[in-house]
């Protein structure tokens, strides 16, 4: 019976070295992330609002496109309806410019559309979510984004047959995407307003 005991607390002293091992590493990986958290916010927050000449005439790997569509398809939408479509527009220069005028070589457009945006404002608000992640997915790979909604209708007027919208789908936001002189992201974002104004607590 005493062998039985002491080789019971010698098991449980030799698994005392172990979980202290496993709580180290477990607090390690959770600084880990709390790090790699910190960079993407300070990523995003310095390219959020990247000016049209600060983009680069440099082109996007099919890698990053899948990424940042990746992120566009996993958003979240009212009742998991995900009426969206994504359409990017890289290889045709002439529809590319015609939309944005002064986009660059190398940059992609990403345009959003919804089923039936034109008169279900959920669909609009589900496909801005979309637009939201497309946004700060490029940013979170070190790319700059800027979001346009001003060429929306000469999109929805001119363009629905060259991009092949899906019918009944309408465009709700364009994204371009681009490389970006990182040193330049904050000089690049425009002003914010006081946070003092824009948020309450209760």
């Amino acid at each position: 019976m005493k062998t039985k005991i002491l080789a019971a607390a010698f098991a449980a002293f030799c698994l005392i070295p172990a979980c202290k091992s496993e709580t180290a590493n477990t607090l390690a990986a959770s600084a880990d992330a709390a790090a790699a958290n910190s960079k993407a916010l300070t990523t995003i927050t310095g390219n959020y609002a990247t000016a049209p000449g600060k983009f680069l005439a440099a082109k996007i790997t099919d890698d990053e496109t899948n990424s940042i569509l990746q992120a566009g398809l996993r958003s979240p939408s009212a009742r998991n309806r995900q009426p969206w479509h994504f359409t990017v527009v890289k290889d045709d220069a002439a529809l590319a410019k015609g939309i944005i005028p002064n986009i660059g070589e190398g940059n992609i457009i990403i345009v959003i559309s919804g089923e039936g945006a034109d008169a279900d404002k959920g669909v609009v608000l589900d496909c801005a979510l979309a637009t939201q992640n497309v946004y700060l997915a490029a940013q979170a790979l070190g790319l700059g984004s800027r979001i346009y909604t001003g060429p929306i209708d000469t999109v929805n007027g001119k363009y629905k047959e060259s991009l092949g919208l899906p019918k009944g789908y309408s465009a709700v936001a364009l994204v371009r995407v681009g490389k970006i002189e990182l040193v330049d992201a904050l000089s690049a974002a425009s002003s914010r307003k006081d946070p003092a104004g824009m948020i309450g607590y209760k």
